[in-house]
């Protein structure tokens, strides 16, 4: 027997992800479904003993009329019958404690004549409520095997196995009737059914809905659709409405008879807590008081992992340095493929921290009220209550809060999100801020209480938040929304987290970072390395022979030698000979050809800037630690007009520059994978680089 396809479907935040990972265990993968940036998690089950089956979780979804992408990825699947996605068999998960609202897709779902297995999760919490099941009434009305689960103990889950396999080898699927076609619907199913036989009635009818959203629909099929359902008057928005009537007609008798709920005169826990959580003055210092906590644990607590692996990246360059020849390929892997490999790796804890407590969150239930009590306040600024999650996970770095933007159904709302969520201050901006708030910024106290260092980091962070407001109200003002933005979602009860689902999903998170983010910072990496080893004729060489000369008339020692060259080397390379083209660009806000390269090299990553000021201004070997480089910029001096190089205009200009600008090439790449268009990366380049610029521009002429 050949290894069977099974959907899981239901409503959002009904545990799915919990069920699936109880089937699939650690055997899944995450991936797109064709054509759209919407992931789609696959795993593998089995059965039983002889038969595996390949389990696909599909986005959640209230009904087949979808108001969103990942709703939209539902509908081309199960309305099309050649999809590589179509299942042999469905499970079903719908909540316990709210079975009214999640049969109606099921009802739909039925419609398919696809086999089909409902299971209830929740099982455990709808008891506490005082919920009595009978599970046979619900079967006998839907003609479906109904079986208790729990995702979070596994409980049930061996039985849910047993009944898809008992659908799939009988192949059978009994019909029921939720609702009746009208004869304008009847018309158009026997008219559209001509162009497509392996379609059945409510296959067609999903067509008739939506043939012009439907991607494997050929343009000429879509003409012909078109014009069956204005010969028959097909009157879209009023059929959904009459159908959505009929079947709530079916499913509110059933649910009355079979759900009972014993009275209880006390609100339960969730409702208690809600009215704290979700308050209009406490809910948002609730959730202000987790952010500080979500961004004081991703600073402290991936300070030690980060130091280790920065340490570790270096031992392995030192070790690899002493046993490879010397030339131009020990250069390229310790300059190029392993520095791309740390900036990689370094940041692993705290993606790892970010999502972990994020998961946590959204295990709990309580992500999902954040998301409510912000909704109405993003709606003005273009975004939505989704948008939340972008914007905290930006904080620690753009690319996963890119990523996280696909959860919003709603498409100016994701693009908005995409691309206003870089200029939230990520942590690869942290060494740039430390090291020029060192050099502009006294360390004093305020009011005896506040580090005046520490205040001017603060302003930096919440410069990066205001903007990001404004700048989502103007391009809320510019894009034209693809459907009206209203949130639908449910507040699921308060519950503790299932470790085993954070643990996958925190994974899931880290190998997508490393594997996409890690990709294009190698190669950007290796050609920055390049760009900087190389350069026309002999100019590097020229270069080094001067500077060893001139390092030696000035006594020179060993270490301040190799620095010196350094300097030069880069100067003299590719890199020297671009910042020093685009100086004449940056000399208005201040920055010399040194600090020219600096911008150029911190493409690969905004933290590459500390790196290269230490080896342009020749304290390499000290490029890690703030005070040598606060004092060599302090006290540089240009030669030729006797002022100093870096003052304290210059920092606070760069510290603008840095807060807008998009320095960052994993992000735009990852930018472009998301919205699967250049156009948005090069819209987002031009904005936030022209922010940047004329920020700078202000900053450096007020100070």
């Amino acid at each position: 027997m050949n290894k069977q396809t099974i959907a899981l479907l239901g409503n959002p935040n009904v545990g799915k992800s919990s069920i699936f990972n109880q089937l699939t265990g650690l055997r899944q993968k995450v991936g797109n479904f064709p054509g759209v940036t919407v992931d789609k998690k696959i795993g593998t089950t089995s059965l039983d003993n002889d038969h595996k089956a390949t389990v696909i979780d599909f986005p959640g979804t209230y009904s087949l009329y979808p108001t969103s992408s990942d709703e939209r990825v539902v509908l081309n699947t199960f309305a099309n019958p050649s999809s590589e996605d179509y299942p042999d068999a469905i499970i079903y998960i719908a909540d316990s404690t709210n079975l009214e609202r999640h049969l109606l897709l099921l009802s739909q779902v039925k419609d398919l004549g696809i086999p089909t297995v409902l299971g209830l999760n929740m099982s455990d919490i709808a008891e506490k409520k005082g919920f009595e099941l009978d599970l046979k009434k619900i079967e006998n009305a839907f003609k479906v095997p109904v079986v208790k689960i729990n995702g979070r103990t596994g409980e049930g889950i061996v039985e849910l196995k047993e009944k898809v396999q008992h659908v799939i080898s009988t192949s059978s699927e009994s019909t029921i009737k939720t609702f009746n076609f009208s004869a304008v619907e009847q018309a158009s199913i026997i008219d559209i059914k001509k162009l497509n036989e392996n379609i059945n009635d409510y296959q067609a009818l999903l067509w008739a809905h939506h043939y012009d959203q439907l991607p494997f629909i050929d343009l000429s099929s879509k003409e012909e659709i078109k014009n069956i359902t204005e010969k028959h008057d097909f009157k879209d928005m009023r059929l959904q409405i009459d159908e959505t009537l009929q079947r709530y007609n079916f499913i509110t008798p059933l649910t009355q008879e079979a759900v009972k709920e014993k009275a209880s005169e006390e609100d339960s826990f969730s409702d208690k807590l809600d009215r704290i959580v979700t308050h209009k003055v406490f809910g948002p210092l609730i959730f202000f008081g987790l952010l500080m906590l979500v961004f004081q644990s991703i600073f402290s607590w991936a300070s030690a992992p980060m130091d280790f692996i920065d340490e570790s990246i270096a031992t392995i360059g030192e070790y690899l340095k002493g046993v490879m020849p010397e030339g131009w390929f020990t250069d390229l892997v310790l300059d190029g493929v392993l520095a791309g490999l740390g900036g990689v790796l370094v940041f692993v804890p705290q993606i790892t921290i970010l999502f972990f407590l994020i998961s946590l969150m959204e295990e709990s239930g309580y992500m999902s009220r954040a998301v409510y009590m912000f909704d109405r306040l993003m709606i003005k600024f273009g975004m939505s209550g989704r948008s939340i999650v972008s914007l905290i996970s930006g904080g620690a770095c753009a690319i996963p809060a890119v990523m996280a933007a696909r959860a919003i159904g709603n498409w100016k709302e994701r693009m908005i999100t995409i691309l206003v969520t870089p200029l939230i201050s990520c942590s690869a901006r942290i060494p740039v801020y430390a090291i020029l708030v060192a050099f502009a910024v006294p360390d004093e106290m305020v009011w005896g209480v506040f580090n005046l260092q520490g205040l001017a980091f603060m302003g930096l962070y919440l410069l990066g938040i205001v903007v990001t407001l404004i700048a989502g109200f103007i391009f809320k003002l510019i894009l034209k929304a693809d459907a009206p933005s209203f949130l639908a979602m449910e507040l699921p009860s308060y519950k503790m987290p299932h470790w085993k689902n954070v643990a996958l999903t925190v994974s899931e998170k880290v190998n997508t970072f490393v594997m996409e983010a890690g990709k294009v910072i190698m190669i950007v990496s290796i050609v920055l390395w390049a760009l900087a080893s190389y350069g026309p004729g002999d100019n590097i060489e020229e270069a080094t022979q001067l500077a060893e000369k001139e390092a030696e008339f000035k006594g020179f020692n060993q270490l301040e030698t190799e620095d010196y060259v350094a300097s030069k080397q880069i100067e003299a390379s590719y890199v020297g000979i671009i910042g020093k083209g685009i100086e004449p660009i940056f000399a208005p806000l201040g920055y010399d050809w040194k600090i020219s390269i600096a911008l150029v090299t911190s493409f690969a990553a905004r933290e590459v800037f500390v790196g290269t000021m230490a080896t342009i201004y020749s304290v390499g070997s000290a490029g890690d630690d703030i005070a040598p480089l606060r004092k060599r910029l302090a006290t540089a001096v240009d030669p030729v007009t006797g002022k100093h190089e870096f003052t304290k205009a210059t920092a606070f200009s760069l510290m603008i520059f840095y807060v807008f600008a998009m320095q960052c090439m994993s992000t735009l790449a990852v930018v472009k994978r998301e919205t699967k268009s250049w156009k948005w990366p090069v819209v987002q380049f031009i904005y936030m680089s022209g922010l940047a610029y004329v920020g700078a521009l202000i900053a450096y002429h007020m100070f």
